[in-house]
């Protein structure tokens, strides 16, 4: 299957530089076999009705971008944070060309990183400081990561908005987007109409954003993400399923942590599944999910949904309703609006 298979065209203009003041008045499109209609994402509550399970990803994003300067010439460089290896070693991006093992680099407060070896596109980055003492800087200096094509200035309202209402375990370097349009009065009328809501937890990383660089798309590598999953919330997702209840997943990230549990039963670790067209679905039947960006995983993972659920040409399905999407005038990526599946 061909990387070119995922590309599409854009105008720029559909391409959210910010979310809903309201953020359920975000619009729906939403899609079944045999019908697409355009909505809003308040409409969730008319598509769910009791015995459904919602499962949401409750990581929280952390402010991953660091900007210091060389420790000699003084010139700006990005140390934008990916995993903590503990210890004060951090895998990261590092935002320059010119740049070899060695280089220091200096921020406020007197904290340092060392650039250690450079990885693949990656480098393991070595912190003078640790512990809570590394953290309570990275949350002072750090700005928010929010993704390029989005032009917004860091500031409060902008780390409030790239954050779901629902987040609680911090590691993300980017929000799951798909949660984003949930407020707590939606979700509180999902519960009482007997909407199950479960949370899960995986952290996005580099598996998740970084770009497809080969043309045959199953010689892709994915980069590992930490995940979670409780008991509880195993017991009651494995329940819905025995009990033949729909299990809707809010986000790419919430299908990967179920489809990986449901493959290698364990309920905590490290994935990098790849979901592409022609994989067969374990436990999600309806997703809820962003518009995304051309060439990337997350639409190679929904025209895959797409392809298993109504057994269509994934990519051609795919193509079909991003094209409707664009002549309804959505809203795009991160900020944009959202595509309920079911």
């Amino acid at each position: 299957m061909k990387l070119s298979d995922f590309d599409y065209q854009l105008p720029k203009e559909l391409i959210a530089q910010h979310p809903m003041e309201q953020r359920d008045h975000s619009r729906l499109l939403a899609v079944t076999k045999d019908l697409v209609r355009d909505e809003h994402f308040y409409d969730l509550t008319h598509h769910l009705s009791r015995g459904d399970l919602l499962v949401i990803n409750d990581t929280k994003v952390f402010p991953a971008r660091l900007l210091g300067q060389r420790q000699i010439t003084g010139g700006q460089i990005e140390i934008f944070l990916l995993q903590d290896k503990g210890n004060g070693l951090w895998e990261c991006l590092v935002g320059h060309s010119r740049i070899k093992a060695g280089l220091v680099v200096e921020f406020e407060y007197k904290l340092q990183a060392v650039l250690q070896e450079q990885v693949d596109q990656t480098w393991l980055v070595q912190f003078n400081k640790r512990g809570e003492e590394l953290r309570h800087l990275i949350n002072l200096l750090g700005q928010t990561p929010l993704p390029p094509y989005i032009k917004a200035v860091d500031s409060q309202k902008i780390k409030e908005q790239y954050q779901t209402i629902y987040a609680d375990h911090s590691g993300s370097v980017a929000a799951p987007t798909a949660g984003l349009h949930f407020t707590k009065e939606l979700l509180d009328t999902l519960a009482q109409q007997g909407v199950e809501i479960v949370h899960v937890t995986l952290h996005v990383g580099l598996g998740t954003f970084a770009p497809v660089k080969v043309e045959n798309i199953e010689q892709h590598q994915m980069h590992s993400e930490y995940y979670q999953v409780t008991n509880e919330a195993w017991n009651k997702i494995q329940q819905a399923r025995n009990e033949g209840h729909r299990i809707i997943a809010v986000g790419t990230t919430a299908v990967r942590v179920m489809e990986t549990v449901a493959k290698n039963q364990q309920l905590s670790g490290w994935t990098n599944i790849f979901i592409y067209p022609g994989y067969h679905f374990l436990l999600v039947n309806g997703l809820i999910t962003n518009f995304h960006l051309p060439k990337s995983t997350l639409l190679m993972l929904v025209a895959a949904f797409g392809q298993d659920k109504y057994d269509v040409n994934g990519v051609e399905w795919l193509r079909n309703t991003y094209q409707q999407a664009i002549a309804l005038n959505y809203r795009f990526y991160s900020f944009g609006d959202a595509m309920l599946i079911s």
